[in-house]
């Protein structure tokens, strides 16, 4: 193709998902809202495959035998609804009220001697780590202090450095790269080998009857939730929308923010448990054993400990589908390593690319590498699932921002668009039931059949529910 389409986009998403099964239905698309979304790569197009994706494979979860052959069915998206989800934290609101920053101060470019270099500090154990990477105190001074002491040190250093002392004082930190230097990169070259999703089948696992019917496709799914951070809350409250009973679980000592809880849990219950002591590992085990789907956000290798790496799962749960996310890749030099959307972003060449052209930085319109990855996730996810059912064992679905980034550099720049300014309204927008008052977020987008996704009345609170099915 010699510019970017959705169309082209979807058919390589669905081979990513599904392998040769066909498209179970007809995605219609309103409008192509590239001027909300306005970037070089192709934004745009590249949610709209993403999330049509997942509704395709809600689609084909919930058929059945009566719709294998001259189906009719069809899924739908708007443009102006989906250019508003993937910038769900930023229309989020808690009793009127923003509900947070979207990055801490000092997550944010620094001018390096040879460049920039990216640091995330949101999290205060984050926060921690850099400012002991550069021998700087935690506590006692403001934040305008310690950016401009950070900002005479960073400028003294290359942008690689950077990037090694940040990381080895446990922080999160991306030089800024090109795309050319990235695929050069050692890791780059790792990421650039691996297929956008993975798979693996396990055996044993009996095949699991297909939900009961019922007017979503998901229904009677249950899907354990350990994940953070828009890409896997994204991911999972999808599924909820879709009719799945979804859980998520954190640990008590790293509560999440107050921006990230609200948006990451329309649809779901949320609960704590401490999986470190033998009771919480009890418990987690009992959960998966109740579970069809787990989906978790952690580091590659964080979870061995508890008995979640792929064999001890395989092993213990068969027939369980999961779904795992990581910033970049379970493999290569890097694969242990943390990150988020924007630093994702630095280190792999978007926000060079994105440049404005006088060296600075450039950011996409939205946190696409996190939204799209996630729903990516979610029609990973159901898609297990219609294996699962058809077929038996049990199935393992690797998915990592790095790898979503790859993919959307490797599409050609898309005429350029006028940008305008984001929507700040419409009938996308919902009021929940919250613990603080309205919670107004994002309707979960896309239509299957005409009916149009939505979230329950109430927003369960953070922690609130007892960690059972």
């Amino acid at each position: 193709m010699t510019s970017a389409d959705w169309h082209d986009l979807l058919a390589e998403a669905w081979r990513a998902v599904a392998g040769e099964a066909p498209l179970p239905a007809h995605l219609s698309v309103d409008h192509v809202p590239r001027d909300q979304l306005p970037a070089d790569v192709p934004v745009a197009d590249t949610a709209i495959a993403c999330i049509g994706a997942a509704l395709l494979a809600a689609v084909a979860l919930g058929k059945g035998p009566e719709d294998q052959a001259g189906s009719s069915r069809a899924a739908s998206l708007r443009g102006d609804h989906l250019a508003a989800a993937v910038r769900s934290e930023s229309y989020l609101t808690v009793g009127g009220r923003a509900a947070g920053p979207g990055f801490a101060p000092l997550s944010r470019f620094w001018r390096t001697a040879d460049g920039w270099a990216r640091t995330h500090a949101n999290y205060p154990w984050h926060r921690r780590a850099l400012l002991g990477a550069v021998g700087l105190p935690d506590h006692g001074t403001d934040d305008t202090e310690l950016a401009e002491r950070l900002a005479s040190v960073f400028g003294e250093l290359p942008a690689a450095e950077v990037e090694r002392i940040v990381v080895e004082a446990g922080g999160v930190a991306a030089a800024m790269r090109t795309p050319d230097e990235w695929l050069r990169h050692p890791h780059g070259r790792v990421v650039a080998e691996q297929p956008l999703i993975g798979l693996t089948r396990h055996e044993p696992g009996r095949p699991r009857p297909r939900p009961a019917g019922g007017p979503l496709p998901a229904e009677g799914v249950r899907v354990l939730d350990l994940t953070r951070v828009i890409a896997g809350p994204v991911a999972t409250r999808y599924l909820a929308a879709l009719g799945a009973d979804v859980l998520r679980l954190d640990p008590p000592d790293r509560p999440e923010l107050t921006l990230h809880r609200y948006d990451g849990l329309p649809g779901k219950r949320s609960a704590l448990l401490d999986a470190s002591t033998r009771a919480g590992r009890t418990t987690l085990h009992e959960l998966l054993a109740g579970a069809d789907v787990l989906v978790h956000g952690y580091r590659p290798g964080a979870l061995d400990r508890f008995g979640l790496d792929a064999e001890t799962l395989a092993e213990r749960h068969p027939g369980l589908v999961v779904v795992t996310l990581s910033a970049w890749g379970g493999r290569g030099p890097w694969g242990d390593r943390r990150g988020f959307d924007s630093i994702v972003q630095a280190g792999v060449g978007i926000a060079a690319r994105e440049s404005p052209g006088d060296g600075r930085p450039g950011a996409l319109p939205c946190q696409l590498l996190d939204h799209g990855t996630g729903y990516l996730c979610a029609a990973a996810a159901l898609d297990g699932l219609r294996r699962q059912a058809e077929s038996g064992g049990g199935y393992l679905r690797e998915l990592s921002l790095a790898r979503t980034a790859h993919w959307l550099l490797g599409q050609p720049s898309i005429p350029a668009a006028p940008g305008v300014e984001p929507v700040a309204d419409g009938d996308w927008l919902v009021d929940l039931r919250g613990d603080r008052g309205r919670v107004r977020t994002v309707a979960p987008p896309g239509a299957i059949d005409g009916r149009q996704l939505g979230w329950p009345d109430e927003l369960i609170a953070y922690g609130a529910a007892d960690a059972r099915w």
